[in-house]
């Protein structure tokens, strides 16, 4: 951050907000406690919308560069592939239809094809590349009447003399040289459709990476002595950087390598396989480092769409599995492929439909720094499609997709920042850094836009919506920022109470107001918050410069919520009779809770207070000191810590009723009487068990205390009841023999109460 921010300083305190809204809030109703919302990241601010800002991936929101869209309509044009600078002119490489556009003096005029689509084409006249012309042959390239149609400029630069050169492809593919109002063909590539790049060495050489058979084709200055330089096994060589120390660079679609080249012996190695399908870009920055734009967006496939009336549609591919033509080109020939492909209709290319905006990349992209030995850093990494890349004052531009994203680098700080988003296109195609302006060249819809050196005078954050979680009253903004002499912070808001910002029952923006101190939002009462921040600077020299947001709510006392009250009786020993009462409460405004629990015979009206001024969620109570019955219990939760005594709310829930009972079942009256049946004499017990509040569980009989006890089946054969009928049939000879006994029931209920009885038997 430069000096000239700094010594403007303004720093507003965020931490003080919570503060200052609570003593708002002291004046109407001291008990509600506020929130406050803080974005201080990249992330959180890139949730929102911009418009001639700059987000940094620090966290800080900033003017962006002066934009000038210089054309904004091409005429059958839907993607600049290319931007050169020459002479003080500007020109475009487009697609479809291959044209090539020259922008100056604030005009702009189509120098090819000359005279129209398939105007003439001049030669070089100092030597002619390709064999001479064939009257036969009506698409003989050296004719200069020939007709050109249904073609792409992918790559075009310039010469050492600063005159343009300009890759056309299509049906095959040449390269010309513009100077003035002249074009000469400079040479016409063999075995090739598509020219993705174009270099130049210190020498002057000429070097082309090519589709679809993935070659590197070389030439001296003039297009003299052509020849192919390397033959990889990719489909298509997407981009070409000449090193200084001669060695040529190129970065392979399909595989993702990038290659090192020594032109002399026409060998190569391979410096980096990525981990990306397509080396889109290669660039050495002045400082000597090789920077390699890896994606995995189907590039080639995006740019050859427009080609979708060719012979071959679509992405090159080749006739052979291992991606390679039979057909090969000796070194030093003359290079040259009959143009046998009928033209076709160059309204064709209308009928392929753009990418959308937005579209996910699928992956991530990476831009990546390597070493002449090979070694590799991760610079740069985006969920975008990387399409250019440029070096502007030791920083990277890189031009991405499918959000239209202009990126600055600064390898340095590791700091990155989108610098230009543009509201319509989908893709920045194409950047020329020249003379300290910024040129960039856009795809669906192709535009021409210059960034200058001085900030944009507006801009204006938009933020994502802020959900209070209930309708709230939105309280001050405040900012941590630097505001230089001459530059303003404006912010404005708007509420609703739906999660839709288009949705027309949102509020109308509050007037902006500057921010000089923290600012009362001023929107009405809702759920959802929307700020707007409108940075200004006067002279373009200065920007603000935003490092965190924070906005304050405030929710209106809303009552407890006891969610469920439980009963369980305690299964230990030492804890027989008691019961755990468990309760769960909630709190919209995060206040803090305390309990009250109370009990009520069931039926009656007033409740006795069990505990009060509880915080924990469970209490145990000891069931055996009241008496046998069904009972309620009541727990009822209070904000009032958190609140003042004419501010507290309160919320309760009653439990299912629960039985207590301490109670063992009582044994009736036994009737005894001696029988006769099937197995021969015996004695018969009668008698009936029952319950006031549980069911019967269990009853067992022993005789003469006898240790192990005999079951008892009811008469229904099912203990279901609290009232249940038992016969005990004894044998009189192995039970009773001749004496006095004593016969012993115990009677369960179903809450573990046991009733003893005996019975003096007389033999």
């Amino acid at each position: 951050m430069s000096d000239r921010f700094r010594s403007n300083r303004v720093v507003f305190n965020v931490l003080s907000v919570s503060l200052l809204i609570c003593l708002a809030s002291a004046t109407l109703c001291p008990a509600v406690n506020s929130k406050v919302t803080r974005q201080s990241t990249s992330a959180e601010f890139l949730k929102g919308e911009i418009e001639g800002l700059v987000i940094g991936s620090r966290g800080t929101i900033q003017l962006g560069r002066s934009a000038e869209v210089l054309v904004e309509k091409f005429e059958n044009v839907w993607s600049i592939n290319s931007i050169v600078a020459s002479g003080g002119a500007i020109y475009a490489g487009t697609s479809p239809n291959g044209g090539i556009y020259k922008y100056s003096l604030k005009e702009l005029t189509k120098i090819y094809p000359p005279g129209g689509p398939g105007g003439p084409v001049e030669s070089a006249e100092s030597e002619k590349v390709n064999e001479p012309n064939d009257p036969n042959d009506p698409n003989d390239p050296n004719d200069v009447d020939a007709k050109i149609s249904n073609e792409h400029i992918f790559a075009m630069t310039t010469d050492l003399a600063g005159r343009v050169l300009a890759g056309i492809s299509g049906a095959q593919c040449k390269l010309f040289r513009f100077e003035g109002d002249k074009m000469e063909l400079v040479f016409e590539p063999n075995d090739a459709k598509y020219i993705f790049a174009i270099d130049i060495d210190a020498g002057g050489n000429i070097y082309l990476g090519t589709g679809p058979e993935g070659k590197v084709y070389g030439s001296d200055a003039f297009g003299k002595k052509p020849r192919v330089v390397y033959d990889s096994l990719d489909k298509n060589i997407l981009s070409l950087a000449t090193g200084p120390d001669k060695f040529i660079y190129a970065g392979s679609d399909g595989r993702g390598l990038v290659y090192k080249i020594d032109p002399r012996t026409e060998e190569a190695t391979v410096l980096y396989d990525s981990e990306q399908p397509e080396i889109t870009t290669l660039l050495f920055r002045n400082n000597g480092d090789l920077c390699a734009g890896a994606t995995s967006a189907k590039v080639v496939e995006t740019q050859t769409q427009f080609a979708a009336q060719l012979p071959e549609t679509g992405r090159p591919e080749t006739k052979e599995t291992d991606g390679k033509s039979s057909k090969k080109s000796e070194g030093g020939r003359k290079l040259k492929i009959p143009n046998t492909a009928k033209p076709a209709d160059s309204k064709a290319a209308a009928s392929v439909a753009p990418i959308r905006k937005g579209d996910s990349s699928g992956s991530a992209s990476h831009i990546y720094k390597i070493s002449s030995e090979g070694f590799v850093t991760d610079m740069f990494g985006e969920q975008a499609v990387f399409l250019s890349l440029a070096e502007e004052d030791g920083k990277l531009l890189v031009g991405t997709g499918n959000d239209g994203r202009l990126f600055a680098v600064d390898p340095a700080s590791e700091v990155e920042a989108v610098v230009y988003e543009d509201e319509q296109a989908v893709q920045i195609t194409a950047i020329a850094v020249v003379n300290g302006d910024v040129y960039l060249g856009t795809a669906n819809p192709a535009k021409l836009i210059k960034l200058s050196k001085d900030f944009a005078s507006e801009g204006t954050y938009i933020s994502d919506l802020i959900d209070a979680g209930q309708p709230a009253q939105w309280g001050k903004l405040q900012i941590d920022a630097d505001i230089p002499k001459g530059c303003k912070v404006l912010v404005s808001s708007r509420s609703g109470n739906v999660k839709d910002v288009n949705d027309p029952t949102f509020s109308k923006w509050t007037e902006p107001t500057e921010i000089t101190e923290p600012v009362p939002l001023g929107c009405p009462l809702g759920r959802f918050c929307q700020y707007k921040l409108i940075l200004q600077s006067k002279s373009g020299d200065d920007t603000p410069v935003i490092r965190e947001v924070a906005v304050a709510e405030t929710i209106p006392n809303l009552a407890p919520k006891v969610l469920s009250v439980t009963l369980a009786r305690l299964a230990t020993a030492a804890k027989e009779g008691y019961f755990k009462i468990g309760y769960e409460a909630k709190d919209d405004n995060k206040d803090t809770l305390t309990y009250k629990v109370d009990f009520r015979k069931f039926g009656r009206t007033s409740w006795i207070e069990l505990k009060d001024e509880l915080t924990d969620d469970n209490i145990e109570w000891d069931g055996k000191t009241v008496e046998d019955g069904r009972y309620e219990v009541r727990v009822t939760a209070s904000d009032l810590r958190s609140n003042t005594t004419i501010t507290q709310l309160e919320g309760s829930r009653i439990s299912e009723a629960v039985v207590i009972d301490n109670t063992g079942p009582v044994i009736g009256d036994t009737d005894a009487e001696a029988l006769v049946d099937e197995d021969g004499p015996c004695r018969i017990f009668k008698f009936d068990v029952a319950d006031l509040l549980s069911a019967i569980d269990k009853v067992e009989y022993t005789i003469d205390s006898n240790a192990d006890w005999i079951g008892a089946v009811p008469d229904d054969l099912v203990y279901d009841t609290t009232d249940e009928g038992f016969i005990i049939k004894v044998d009189p000879k192995e039970d009773l023999p001749p004496g006095d006994h004593v016969l012993t029931i115990k009677a369960t209920d179903a809450v573990g109460n046991v009733t003893y009885k005996t019975l003096d038997v007389i033999g």
